[in-house]
């Protein structure tokens, strides 16, 4: 086992880690910039390193400080949590060269599976299905002839792209030119990598995705599946598991193919594989997020087991301990994203002055946050507050125990706007509440359509 975990991240899942660590024995080491010097991770971590000004791309983006934090520390191992250099194939390498061991998989399964369309191309070969579309780079012309052939809807999506970003749907062939020039550029501006491919595009589908575990020993598998089609601008806001009203059997496939699919890859750690479900109960594999999930509790609430535990013990060298069989699913677990957002704004971030923070409480109901009263929401960062995350032992009591929470949850102060009425009104949706909904819901309630 580790002696010492440098945190590599900030936020919630920072102080998520700090905390398994702390329960593990594992010292640890949170770095921060500047505008987080103040945060509930620095406070409860063993060590605290400053590694930059408040911009991302010189603090916590910045792997030249983050190997000089472990080096000065002491600390052999690295959780890079989720964003960041969560997915960096060279920060990965680079950790190898520095002797730390990097909580997370090989850096040569990272760059393969990061790449979106050699991850298609691995899974296609792992014989996981896959939407109509293209496997290697296309130039304009020839796009636009294979979306003219797939048919309409298409989304164009970069390579190295992730989050939500780097993707549009295009809804007919006159708009295909500027929207994939577009896309080009963005996937340029945002990546460094100006790939990008191209699928059919699946009106009214669900977003479910499965968890993976990998050890180092050629053993994976499945800890159930999510539902996170509750999505505003491809980016999720509420989470669920298991996924509700899937056709009988499908679960179970779309487990056997995500484990398939990573073990060809060589995976090891904790992974996920996302898939879009169709009417007809059809999957098809979209990408693999080399990484913990920011759902990932929901995963944890109906299975029992600390998925950052599992990822540390698992880079430690650790086998698994339990087969496919020793792992079961119990009740349901819904998260809700709280984040400093307007929603009438187009979701604008809207960063301020907390005056009030009182989480929910009572039977069932867990809150990660690292936010408090007096907390200054920086505007340089992702616009998380909090994740609530309830249990029942069935949907209806989740949804229920959901309305409760949010209800009870106050968070206020100047400037200060979040998701949370929002997120009351999506769970109250009928198509919400019957589980017949989509990626369009969102959309659909603030009457727009995608792209």
């Amino acid at each position: 086992m580790f002696d010492k975990v440098l945190i590599a991240n900030r936020g919630e899942i920072a102080l998520r880690v700090a905390r398994t660590c702390r329960e593990m024995g594992v010292r640890t080491v949170a770095v921060h910039s500047v505008a987080d010097r103040d945060s509930a991770v620095v406070r409860l971590a063993d060590e605290a390193v400053q590694i930059g000004p408040a911009a991302a791309k010189r603090s916590y983006l910045n792997a030249a400080a983050v190997l000089t934090a472990a080096e000065l520390t002491g600390a052999d191992a690295i959780h890079p949590g989720y964003g960041f250099l969560s997915e960096s194939p060279d920060f990965a390498d680079a950790c190898r060269a520095a002797g730390v061991t990097l909580i997370g998989p090989p850096a040569d399964v990272m760059a393969e599976l990061g790449d979106k369309q050699s991850a298609r191309t691995l899974m296609a070969k792992a014989g996981l299905p896959l939407l109509p579309g293209s496997l290697d780079p296309l130039e304009p012309d020839a796009a636009h002839a294979l979306a003219d052939q797939i048919g309409y809807p298409v989304i164009i999506k970069a390579a190295a792209g992730g989050g939500g970003r780097g993707m549009q749907v295009v809804r007919d062939s006159s708009a295909f030119p500027h929207a994939f020039q577009e896309t080009r550029a963005t996937a340029r501006m945002l990546f460094g990598d100006s790939r990008v491919y191209l699928e059919r595009y699946l009106e009214g589908a669900r977003h479910v995705e499965v968890q993976v575990l990998c050890d180092g020993h050629g053993a994976g598998v499945h800890l159930g599946e999510r539902d996170c089609s509750v999505q505003r601008r491809h980016q999720k806001l509420i989470e669920e598991s298991p996924a509700p009203r899937l056709p009988d059997g499908l679960a179970e496939r779309m487990g056997r193919s995500a484990v398939d699919g990573v073990l060809e890859a060589g995976y090891v750690g904790a992974g996920t594989v996302e898939f879009l479900v169709d009417a007809a109960g059809n999957y098809y594999f979209m990408e693999v997020n080399c990484r913990i999930q920011v759902e990932h509790p929901v995963t944890e609430m109906v299975t029992g087991i600390d998925l950052i535990a599992e990822q540390i013990r698992i880079a430690a060298g650790a086998p698994l301990g339990y087969t496919q069989d020793q792992i079961s699913v119990r009740g349901a677990a819904i998260e809700c994203r709280i984040n400093a957002e307007d929603p009438t704004a187009e979701f604008a971030p809207a960063p301020g002055m907390v005056a009030e923070f009182t989480p929910p409480g009572g039977p069932f109901v867990r809150v990660d946050s690292h936010v408090h009263a007096g907390y200054q929401i920086p505007p340089h960062y992702d616009s998380l507050l909090a994740k609530v995350i309830v249990w029942a032992p069935d949907r209806d009591g989740a949804l229920a125990r959901m309305q409760r929470a949010l209800a009870e949850f106050r968070i206020s102060g100047a400037r200060v706007e979040t998701t949370r009425d929002f997120l009351r009104e999506v769970l109250d949706h009928p198509r919400m509440r019957s589980a017949t909904h989509s990626t369009a819901l969102v959309d659909e309630l603030l009457g727009k359509q995608d792209g």
